[in-house]
């Protein structure tokens, strides 16, 4: 489980740096062919909203399951 949230993360890390290099790049890029491209920046940013969500949920059922345990910091008191 350890290993599937750091691969998760990586991934939305990924998908907002891929984000960034399109919005730095602008709209004005074009393929090869001469069309315009598509928005590539909104579809990066979907894509790490989406895998957000499905990795809190993957978390909260992994957690009722029961496979996984909340360890915490321990209290003073």
């Amino acid at each position: 489980m350890k290993y599937l949230v750091i691969v998760a993360f990586i991934a939305i890390l990924g998908s907002l740096a891929t984000a960034l290099v399109y919005m730095m790049r602008g709209g004005n890029d074009v393929e090869k062919d001469g069309a315009p491209r598509k928005n590539h920046m909104a579809r990066a940013l979907a894509f790490r909203v989406g895998f957000s969500i499905l990795l809190f949920i993957v978390v909260l059922v992994s957690y009722l399951m029961g496979w996984i345990q909340p360890t915490g910091l321990p209290l003073r008191g």
